[in-house]
């Protein structure tokens, strides 16, 4: 597989793309894992209570509110022990460190939908969904560039640096806990089933669904996408509108995710709030 660019200050020109052979097996290990999830023996109503308590902990605050809307958009601000929270949160996804993740969104955001777009979707699915993560792709050396609010923070650099060994403890507890099938469910299979809705919004959101705004590329609102990522897949008013806390613009975009703002802002705890029309 290659990659072109226009720009001379990325890589070159149609250079071929080389597998990263240890996320490639992170992902096999994750995803055989989660098949041990079929078996009887580790059926259990409280390990599947778990799995469904930490995808809401881990893709809805962590990854949706935390490192998306609060970090890479700063869309709205809390007091810092409080985004530390958040972006652990989004830690315990085990979607890579928090520097990388931003930093890749951001970029995302700059090419959507071209060539340096880690994710263009214009090569089909399969590479916007999650076959890009498994290259070395040119974008990385880029991530420097687009995360110096973040990098030089020791608590960012500590997640980033350590987010397998955290999620090894975590599995520990979970042992502890409830045995063998909470780790399946609570670890393995909850990972997985984050992963994918996290990735549809790359993938998904970037082929079905309606248009309301121009945003200069495939963007578009799909409904289910929405449910299943507290309301991410609202996409396309996103693309429009990237600083945005609220990203469901009609009534009936149900988005959980600004209701979780709300609260906060409720609370005192969220200011700053960014709005379309109001920032």
């Amino acid at each position: 597989m290659t990659i072109a660019t226009s720009n001379p200050e990325k890589a070159e020109i149609s250079s071929p793309l080389r597998p990263d052979w240890v996320t490639i097996i992170f992902m096999a290990v994750l995803h055989i894992g989660a098949l041990f999830a079929l078996l009887p023996s580790n059926f259990s109503w409280k390990a599947i209570g778990l799995a469904i308590l930490l995808h809401w902990v881990t893709g809805g605050l962590g990854i949706t509110l935390g490192f998306h809307r609060l970090v890479t958009h700063r869309s709205f601000q809390t007091p810092k022990w409080l985004e530390y929270f958040f972006v652990f949160c989004g830690t315990l996804a085990c979607q890579g460190g928090p520097i990388r993740w931003v930093g890749l969104h951001r970029i995302h955001h700059l090419h959507s939908d071209t060539q340096p777009d880690p994710h263009d979707s214009n090569r089909g699915f399969w590479w916007s969904h999650m076959g890009w993560m498994l290259y070395n792709i040119p974008s990385d050396v880029e991530i420097p560039r687009y995360t110096k609010d973040i990098s030089d923070d020791p608590v960012y650099q500590f997640l980033q640096n350590y987010f397998v060994p955290i999620q090894i403890v975590l599995g520990l507890i979970f042992y502890g806990l409830g045995g063998w099938p909470f780790v399946v469910w609570g670890i393995f299979a909850r990972i997985v089933i984050v992963f994918h809705c996290t990735w549809l919004v790359n993938s998904a959101t970037h082929m079905f669904g309606y248009q309301t705004y121009d945003a200069n590329d495939h963007s578009r609102n799909c409904w289910w996408v929405a449910l299943l990522t507290y309301g991410e897949g609202w996409h396309n008013n996103h693309h429009a509108y990237q600083y945005s806390a609220r990203h469901g613009m009609k009534w009936w975009e149900i988005d959980l995710t600004w209701m979780t703002i709300q609260f906060l802002q409720l609370l005192g705890l969220a200011q700053k709030v960014k709005l379309v029309g109001k920032e």
